[in-house]
Protein backbone atom coordinates (compact mmCIF):
# COMPACT_ATOMS: atom_id res chain seq x y z
CA UNK A 1 0.00 0.00 0.00
CA UNK A 2 1.39 3.40 -1.00
CA UNK A 3 0.68 5.93 1.73
CA UNK A 4 2.13 9.42 1.54
CA UNK A 5 5.03 10.13 3.87
CA UNK A 6 3.13 13.07 5.37
CA UNK A 7 0.38 10.81 6.63
CA UNK A 8 2.80 8.21 7.94
CA UNK A 9 4.87 10.85 9.74
CA UNK A 10 2.04 12.06 11.93
CA UNK A 11 0.77 10.28 15.02
CA UNK A 12 -2.77 10.32 13.65
CA UNK A 13 -1.50 8.93 10.34
CA UNK A 14 0.31 6.03 12.00
CA UNK A 15 -2.82 5.03 13.92
CA UNK A 16 -5.00 5.47 10.81
CA UNK A 17 -2.57 3.39 8.72
CA UNK A 18 -2.62 0.59 11.28
CA UNK A 19 -6.43 0.67 11.39
CA UNK A 20 -6.62 0.63 7.60
CA UNK A 21 -4.28 -2.36 7.34
CA UNK A 22 -6.31 -4.29 9.91
CA UNK A 23 -9.56 -3.39 8.15
CA UNK A 24 -8.12 -4.39 4.77
CA UNK A 25 -6.94 -7.73 6.19
CA UNK A 26 -10.44 -8.36 7.60
CA UNK A 27 -12.20 -7.12 4.46
CA UNK A 28 -14.04 -4.52 6.51
CA UNK A 29 -12.72 -1.21 5.15
CA UNK A 30 -16.19 0.03 4.18
CA UNK A 31 -17.65 -0.95 7.60
CA UNK A 32 -14.85 0.88 9.43
CA UNK A 33 -15.25 3.87 7.10
CA UNK A 34 -18.95 3.98 7.94
CA UNK A 35 -18.18 3.71 11.66
CA UNK A 36 -15.70 6.57 11.45
CA UNK A 37 -18.24 8.68 9.59
CA UNK A 38 -20.68 8.15 12.49
CA UNK A 39 -17.95 9.03 14.98
CA UNK A 40 -16.96 12.16 13.07
CA UNK A 41 -20.57 13.30 13.00
CA UNK A 42 -20.92 12.61 16.74
CA UNK A 43 -17.73 14.57 17.46
CA UNK A 44 -19.02 17.56 15.51
CA UNK A 45 -22.45 17.49 17.15
CA UNK A 46 -21.62 16.68 20.77
CA UNK A 47 -19.59 19.04 22.93
CA UNK A 48 -19.70 16.40 25.69
CA UNK A 49 -17.97 13.88 23.42
CA UNK A 50 -15.36 16.46 22.39
CA UNK A 51 -14.75 17.14 26.09
CA UNK A 52 -14.40 13.43 26.79
CA UNK A 53 -11.78 13.05 24.09
CA UNK A 54 -9.71 16.09 25.10
CA UNK A 55 -10.01 16.26 28.89
CA UNK A 56 -6.77 14.97 30.50
CA UNK A 57 -8.47 14.67 33.90
CA UNK A 58 -10.65 11.76 32.73
CA UNK A 59 -9.01 8.47 33.70
CA UNK A 60 -8.15 5.84 31.13
CA UNK A 61 -10.73 3.46 32.58
CA UNK A 62 -13.48 6.09 32.59
CA UNK A 63 -12.64 7.04 28.98
CA UNK A 64 -12.67 3.37 27.94
CA UNK A 65 -16.05 2.85 29.61
CA UNK A 66 -17.54 5.90 27.96
CA UNK A 67 -16.13 4.95 24.56
CA UNK A 68 -17.46 1.40 24.94
CA UNK A 69 -20.92 2.86 25.65
CA UNK A 70 -20.59 5.09 22.60
CA UNK A 71 -19.69 2.05 20.52
CA UNK A 72 -22.88 0.33 21.69
CA UNK A 73 -24.98 3.43 21.04
CA UNK A 74 -23.64 3.94 17.51
CA UNK A 75 -23.55 0.22 16.66
CA UNK A 76 -19.86 0.23 15.77
CA UNK A 77 -18.06 -2.83 14.41
CA UNK A 78 -15.79 -4.84 16.75
CA UNK A 79 -12.64 -3.62 14.98
CA UNK A 80 -13.63 0.02 15.43
CA UNK A 81 -14.53 -0.60 19.08
CA UNK A 82 -11.16 -2.23 19.71
CA UNK A 83 -9.43 0.67 17.97
CA UNK A 84 -11.27 3.20 20.15
CA UNK A 85 -10.43 1.18 23.26
CA UNK A 86 -6.76 1.25 22.31
CA UNK A 87 -6.94 5.02 21.78
CA UNK A 88 -8.55 5.48 25.20
CA UNK A 89 -5.96 3.24 26.88
CA UNK A 90 -3.08 5.07 25.17
CA UNK A 91 -4.64 8.49 25.87
CA UNK A 92 -4.85 9.31 22.17
CA UNK A 93 -8.57 10.15 21.90
CA UNK A 94 -7.70 13.84 21.43
CA UNK A 95 -6.31 12.94 17.98
CA UNK A 96 -9.45 11.00 16.91
CA UNK A 97 -10.67 13.64 14.42
CA UNK A 98 -7.25 13.76 12.73
CA UNK A 99 -7.16 9.95 12.64
CA UNK A 100 -10.56 9.87 10.95
CA UNK A 101 -9.39 12.35 8.30
CA UNK A 102 -6.18 10.35 7.72
CA UNK A 103 -8.12 7.06 7.43
CA UNK A 104 -10.50 8.61 4.90
CA UNK A 105 -7.54 9.93 2.89
CA UNK A 106 -5.89 6.49 2.86
CA UNK A 107 -9.13 4.71 1.91
CA UNK A 108 -9.85 7.22 -0.86
CA UNK A 109 -6.32 6.84 -2.25
CA UNK A 110 -6.74 3.06 -2.34
CA UNK A 111 -9.93 3.49 -4.37
CA UNK A 112 -8.27 6.03 -6.67
CA UNK A 113 -10.43 8.86 -5.34
CA UNK A 114 -9.61 12.36 -4.26
CA UNK A 115 -11.79 14.54 -2.02
CA UNK A 116 -12.61 18.08 -3.03
CA UNK A 117 -13.82 20.42 -0.30
CA UNK A 118 -16.24 22.87 -1.87
CA UNK A 119 -17.34 26.01 -0.05
CA UNK A 120 -20.09 28.08 -1.63
CA UNK A 121 -22.09 31.12 -0.58
CA UNK A 122 -25.35 29.22 -1.05
CA UNK A 123 -26.24 25.52 -1.12
CA UNK A 124 -25.61 24.01 -4.54
CA UNK A 125 -28.31 22.11 -6.42
CA UNK A 126 -27.86 18.46 -7.37
CA UNK A 127 -27.34 19.47 -11.02
CA UNK A 128 -24.63 21.98 -10.04
CA UNK A 129 -22.90 19.40 -7.85
CA UNK A 130 -22.98 16.80 -10.64
CA UNK A 131 -21.56 19.30 -13.15
CA UNK A 132 -18.83 20.38 -10.73
CA UNK A 133 -17.96 16.76 -9.96
CA UNK A 134 -17.67 15.93 -13.67
CA UNK A 135 -15.42 18.94 -14.35
CA UNK A 136 -13.17 18.21 -11.37
CA UNK A 137 -12.95 14.51 -12.28
CA UNK A 138 -11.85 15.47 -15.80
CA UNK A 139 -9.31 17.95 -14.41
CA UNK A 140 -7.84 15.59 -11.82
CA UNK A 141 -7.92 12.44 -13.92
CA UNK A 142 -9.44 10.38 -11.09
CA UNK A 143 -12.74 10.09 -9.29
CA UNK A 144 -13.58 13.14 -7.17
CA UNK A 145 -15.72 12.96 -4.05
CA UNK A 146 -17.29 16.27 -3.06
CA UNK A 147 -17.51 17.50 0.52
CA UNK A 148 -19.64 20.64 0.52
CA UNK A 149 -20.13 23.44 2.99
CA UNK A 150 -21.92 26.79 2.92
CA UNK A 151 -20.02 29.97 3.80
CA UNK A 152 -22.18 33.10 3.34
CA UNK A 153 -19.07 35.29 3.80
CA UNK A 154 -17.96 34.28 0.28
CA UNK A 155 -20.78 36.47 -1.12
CA UNK A 156 -20.88 34.30 -4.26
CA UNK A 157 -18.82 31.86 -6.27
CA UNK A 158 -16.89 28.84 -5.01
CA UNK A 159 -13.72 27.90 -3.19
CA UNK A 160 -12.56 24.38 -4.10
CA UNK A 161 -9.72 22.70 -2.21
CA UNK A 162 -8.21 19.46 -3.46
CA UNK A 163 -5.27 18.39 -1.35
CA UNK A 164 -2.89 21.34 -1.30
CA UNK A 165 -4.45 22.98 -4.38
CA UNK A 166 -7.04 25.72 -3.97
CA UNK A 167 -9.25 27.20 -6.65
CA UNK A 168 -10.76 30.42 -5.32
CA UNK A 169 -13.51 31.85 -7.49
CA UNK A 170 -15.33 33.67 -4.71
CA UNK A 171 -16.61 37.19 -5.05
CA UNK A 172 -15.06 38.06 -1.67
CA UNK A 173 -11.56 37.26 -3.00
CA UNK A 174 -12.18 39.17 -6.21
CA UNK A 175 -13.32 42.23 -4.24
CA UNK A 176 -10.30 42.00 -1.93
CA UNK A 177 -7.98 41.76 -4.95
CA UNK A 178 -9.63 44.78 -6.52
CA UNK A 179 -9.30 46.73 -3.27
CA UNK A 180 -5.60 45.88 -3.08
CA UNK A 181 -5.06 46.92 -6.70
CA UNK A 182 -6.78 50.25 -6.05
CA UNK A 183 -4.55 50.97 -3.04
CA UNK A 184 -1.67 50.91 -5.40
Amino acid sequence: MDISAGIQASLAGRYASALFELAADNGSVSAVESDLEKLDSALRESSDLRSLTTNPEISRDAAQGAIAGLGDLLGLSPLTRNFLGTLAQNRRLAKLAAMIRAFNTIAAAQRGEVTAEVASAHALSDAQLASLKDKLTAREGRTVKLKTSVDPDLLGGLVVTIGSKRIDGSIRTRLNSLAQAMKG
